[in-house]
């Protein structure tokens, strides 16, 4: 059981699967409009809403929950079974985001968030260098964690040549590539893969991609937020899609 929290999180939560929150919290007094929703929400699936005082919520959880909290059985993780179905399953419009060695939550919840955004199908992390569906996680990234499917794979190297083998185009970040993102073609199936700031995508991994591209930095600074390169990479991807 894990406690979720903030309005997006637990909005998102009642809405996609109400049958796993077993406990909802709500600040006694507040009357606004975001929680009269969860309101609704929570007296259309069944759930019973507890009234509590900010002391009581602030005692269970440690982020800002802005008035509700849930407590929730665990969220769902995939695995590379469901993933290689799913890719048959979308053929050319596959759109897979892989996060090698991202390990922040607030990182992996951004990303998430902008994976929801941009319609990709899963996101793809090595089961022994993530954070998994964490409480922070499904904070930031506001519902998304409900929406996304994470697959956690033990060979992300294997995960990614079975991909390929079904004819998915893997493309990995790279500061010393010599093409940029806006030149690479990717109008058919997909798979983004962005390593973790600072350290980029393991040596393995970027042996494994077809193409390795960067994003044009004009400024002093090296590199951008793993969150915020993933968002301009999804959404060029999406722009590429839409021309077509």
């Amino acid at each position: 059981m894990d406690w979720i929290y903030g309005i997006h999180a637990v909005q998102t939560m009642l809405k996609s699967a109400p049958q796993r929150v077993r406990e909802l919290h709500v600040q006694r007094g507040r009357q606004d409009d975001r929680l009269q929703k969860i309101h609704k929400l929570a007296e259309q699936h069944g759930v019973t809403l507890q009234w509590a005082t900010v002391k009581n919520l602030d005692d269970k959880v440690d982020g800002r929950h802005q008035g509700v909290i849930a407590l929730c059985e665990s969220g769902q993780t995939y695995d590379e079974n469901y993933l290689l179905e799913l890719a048959g399953q979308q053929g050319s419009q596959a759109m897979f985001l892989v996060l090698d060695g991202v390990t922040d939550p607030h990182n992996l919840g951004a990303c998430m968030r902008s994976a929801d955004g941009a319609g990709v199908h899963a996101v793809i992390v090595p089961k022994d260098n993530s954070v998994g569906l964490t409480p922070v996680v499904q904070k930031v990234a506001c519902g998304a964690a409900e929406t996304v499917p994470l697959v956690m794979v033990t060979n992300l190297t294997r995960t990614l040549e079975k991909l390929q083998q079904l004819g998915v185009w893997v493309t990995g970040t790279a500061g010393e590539a010599e093409q940029f993102i806006y030149d690479v073609d990717f109008t058919g199936p997909v798979a983004l893969v962005m390593g973790a700031e600072g350290k980029g995508i393991r040596q393995l991994t970027r042996k494994q991609c077809d193409y390795l591209a960067k994003l044009p930095m004009a400024g002093e600074v090296s590199s951008l937020n793993v969150s915020v390169a993933t968002g301009i990479c999804l959404f060029e991807i999406v722009r590429q899609r839409r021309g077509r």
